[in-house]
């Protein structure tokens, strides 16, 4: 198994990474114009449209036999895996220093991108669509426009691999630890009793190439998302229809809420997939150790008040962020989310009150 040099790759993105890019929402009209202005070694058109009317788009580059789909911002609220993919394009066009790596991938792979499905949802920074449908459980229904043409895409490109790109909330901590997860993974299930399948195995051994280096960089943040099946859900239909689905989830990391330190490290693991299929002939070797990855737990708050005075006497009390657009820019508001005992919690960020009165 090939893993990328660490010092290198971290050169290179330090230098490389789409910085026209940044923050927490990322909306259509913030990649239209890196769109318009990609090279011509990338196949660009529009795909098709929102619900709204927003172009879809559709990049493909690479000349190999193995097919790769990848797709970001399904859910709206969720762009860390957008700033991953424009990073990567960058990587595509010029990889001083890592062209190995690239030319491994564009030799082997044909890689077809849509990076951003859900544009309505991005510019209200919602899950779902300007129809309230949650696109990643409409894969059997495909009720929505923007569900029919990833479907379409998946039938008519016949994808080996895919990678289904989402951010998961900062309630995720490694389990055992203290530490958030920053990235989870997860190899969907094909069916109820979770049943070990090629296609599963397979996706395990990629998962288990992009821990290898992304566990370099963030030990103990990397944990293992939820693999419990859902009829209805993207990756377990994919998965099922015999397109094996990597699922990458980019979760918090030390004051990043804006998650543009995560987005390296999502970079990092998408870079490190496409290596690893594009230079193994049998995917099925390596899997094991993607039981060794902890799984997510949920034991995380943005914010604990240690030893509050209260009326019912002295108490923690937990604050997660929620957040609303106003004027076009993204606003962080505090909301209480637990109040008791919570020493088998940690937040984020911590404060000892020492049996003072939280005003809030």
């Amino acid at each position: 198994m090939k893993i990328i040099d660490i010092d290198k790759i971290e050169s290179w993105y330090a230098a490389n990474f789409e910085n026209r890019l940044k923050g927490r929402r990322i909306v259509f009209e913030d990649i239209e114009p890196l769109l318009k202005s990609i090279p011509a070694n990338f196949e660009k058109e529009i795909a098709g449209v929102s619900e709204e009317g927003i172009s879809i788009y559709k990049l493909k580059i690479g000349n190999g036999a193995k097919k790769v789909m990848i797709w970001s911002q399904m859910h709206g609220n969720e762009s860390t895996g957008t700033k991953a993919v424009f990073d990567l394009f960058k990587f595509l066009i010029e990889s001083e220093g890592l062209d190995d790596v690239k030319n491994s991938i564009l030799n082997n792979c044909t890689l077809l991108f849509v990076p951003m499905l859900n544009p309505d949802g991005s510019h209200r920074f919602t899950r779902v669509n300007s129809n309230e449908v949650d696109l990643n459980r409409d894969a059997v229904d495909r009720t929505a426009k923007e569900s029919i043409l990833l479907r379409s895409l998946l039938d008519d490109f016949n994808p080996h691999f895919c990678f289904n790109l989402h951010d998961q909330r900062t309630i995720f901590n490694v389990e055992g630890t203290k530490n958030p997860a920053t990235i989870s993974f997860l190899a969907p299930s094909e069916d109820v009793e979770r049943n070990l399948t090629k296609g599963r195995i397979e996706t395990m051994s990629a998962i288990v190439a992009m821990n290898s280096l992304v566990s370099q960089i963030i030990p103990d943040h990397i944990g293992r998302y939820t693999d419990e099946f859902y009829p209805t859900a993207t990756g377990d239909n994919f998965q099922k229809l015999g397109h094996n689905t990597i699922l990458i989830e980019a979760g918090h990391y030390y004051d990043d809420y804006e998650r543009d330190t995560v987005r390296k490290f999502n970079f990092y693991a998408l870079l490190q997939g496409l290596l690893y299929i594009a230079t193994e002939d049998d995917y099925s070797k390596d899997y094991k150790p993607y039981f060794d990855i902890p799984n997510n737990d949920k034991k995380c708050y943005d914010i604990i008040y240690r030893n509050v005075k209260s009326k019912g006497g002295v108490a923690d009390v937990a604050f997660q962020y929620d957040y609303v657009v106003k004027d076009n820019s993204l606003v962080f508001v505090e909301e209480e989310a637990a109040r008791g005992d919570l020493k088998a919690y940690y937040g984020h960020k911590e404060y000892d009150m020492q049996n003072k009165e939280l005003k809030k």
